[in-house]
């Protein structure tokens, strides 16, 4: 289950359907990207087709991220069984 989340505008999209704070382009996806998290025990649930699911090297690890398109990604920790610090950017 998300517990949190570290981008206000994914948050408000998460709960309201609110696309105000995200690439509209992107709001399919990253509806089945949070639908898919929320329903996700540990990060190996995200590792589906396409998702490209990696986790993140040097000061951010044990910070997982999925693909939405080209440089975006949605990233997020897992604390117990739960999805922590839930974010979306373009980290490249």
């Amino acid at each position: 289950m998300i517990r949190s989340f570290r981008h206000k505008g994914l948050e408000k999209y998460f709960y309201d359907g609110d696309k105000k704070g995200i690439n509209v382009q992107h709001a399919n996806r990253l509806g089945r990207i949070l639908d898919r998290l929320d329903a996700s025990i540990s990060p190996q649930d995200m590792n589906l087709p396409g998702f490209k699911l990696h986790e993140l090297k040097g000061k951010e690890k044990s910070v997982w991220a999925v693909w939405v398109s080209g440089n975006w990604r949605v990233t997020f920790k897992f604390h117990g069984n739960d999805a922590i610090l839930v974010d979306y950017r373009d980290y490249h």
